[in-house]
């Protein structure tokens, strides 16, 4: 699948902005958002970064939505954007899709693992972790990647898919046909993701793409959006306000005035220039993996997947996932599962998790596990022993004395 850049991508454009909300129920906030013209090496919302000609290194667009309770989440949200930012402005230029779909996947599994040893080092911040949707492109081919359940739109003409894949266990449970559309609607577990970065060592990125034509927007954002605001009403938002500045604070008022359960972050992009084609009627957009080959020795091993492969699953035609993101599900407090649910029928009670929002859990010595060495006998064996050993103190103690 490697094909190199084209030049006409040189002239390709980017209007873009980002807005992140406490929303009406959380104290703070602990969501973050990255965009980032990787060719001048700025990360910013001034009003010069908000209009970019993509350069040879590319563009970076993303939403992590934290979670661990008090300022865990905030922080693994913030290590995300920074350490997949820092690994992405490193070394030579990309010099084709593969590698630049490869670094950005290198780049979220370094951030998970970075922020699972920042947890592990500091009992305060145990169980920390955060989603991460982040897209990159230096041309005309976007590529997404994805942890966890933020989500990425794209709006082409009046078609609003979404291209990524939410890894929660009410999304799996629904592909795997224990629950329907219409029980998903009040499942009581919807607020369960199936893996974080920085709750495990390893991750499975799933890594998607989109072929842009002109006019093309992006919409990424948390699940406190996707939860309180139909895809309906983000394409009507969308397609009734140009502006990405103002399309992102519609949105947002649109999910407060819904109830605000969480907190509420999205990027909104519109890509144009002569670097992009003009769709043409019937060319739609789906959820597409792209799939990397094998990477060379001295690179990083992919991380091996702790739920069902993504590689393994089909992939769904885009009119399910856009009837899927219609879902009106109230997002409370998100957590991430860390037992298979797909390993039995569906679970009366939640598999075992972490709490991702509220205090972070406490953790003293009882919770340590203490090896106890033992003899391997009996205890009515080990019992008679220590009697007779008793009785023999006893005996030479009263020889003595004597």
């Amino acid at each position: 699948m490697t094909d190199q850049v084209p030049a006409a991508a040189s002239r390709l454009k980017v209007r873009v902005f980002g807005r992140t909300d406490v929303g009406q129920i959380r104290e703070h906030n602990e969501d973050n958002f990255l965009v980032a013209d990787l060719s001048r090496k700025t990360r910013s919302l001034m009003e010069g970064d908000r209009e970019q000609v993509v350069g040879e290194r590319g563009t970076l667009l993303g939403v992590c939505d934290g979670m661990g309770g008090a300022a865990a989440g905030e922080v693994a949200s913030q290590l995300a954007v920074d350490i997949i930012y820092e690994k992405l402005v490193q070394g030579e230029p990309p010099i084709d899709h593969d590698d630049l779909a490869r670094r950005l996947v290198q780049a979220v599994e370094e951030a998970g693992m970075r922020i699972f040893n920042e947890a592990r080092a500091d009992r305060t911040r145990r169980g920390m972790g955060t989603t991460s949707t982040i897209a990159a492109l230096m041309d005309s081919r976007l590529f997404v990647a994805q942890v966890g359940d933020s989500r990425a739109y794209v709006l082409r003409g009046d078609k609003f898919t979404q291209v990524s894949r939410d890894q929660s266990l009410v999304n799996q449970l629904i592909e795997a046909g224990q629950l329907t559309e219409e029980e998903a609607e009040t499942f009581e577990h919807n607020n369960i993701i199936l893996q974080a970065l920085g709750t495990a060592e390893t991750v499975q990125v799933d890594l998607t793409f989109v072929d842009l034509c002109k006019g093309d927007r992006l919409l990424v954002c948390s699940d406190g959006l996707s939860g309180m605001v139909r895809g309906d009403e983000m394409r009507e938002v969308l397609l009734s306000t140009r502006d990405s500045l103002e399309a992102c604070k519609e949105l947002t008022d649109r999910a407060n005035r819904a109830g605000g359960h969480d907190n509420i972050t999205v990027i909104v992009a519109e890509f144009d220039g002569d670097g992009l084609r003009e769709p043409e009627p019937g060319n739609l957009i789906s959820y597409q993996k792209y799939a990397l080959p094998e990477a060379p020795v001295d690179t990083t091993v992919r991380a091996a997947a702790v739920t069902q492969k993504a590689s393994d699953q089909p992939a769904l035609p885009a009119s399910d996932e856009a009837s899927r993101e219609s879902r009106r599900l109230r997002v409370g407090h998100t957590m991430v599962g860390t037992a298979n649910p797909m390993a039995g029928a569906l679970p009366s009670t939640p598999p075992a998790a972490h709490r991702v929002s509220g205090p972070p859990p406490t953790f003293t010595l009882d919770n340590e596990p203490v090896s106890i060495p033992t003899s391997g006998l009996p205890p009515s064996v080990v019992g008679i022993m220590v009697l007779g050993a008793m009785l023999f103190v006893a005996l030479a103690g009263y020889l003595l004395v004597r």
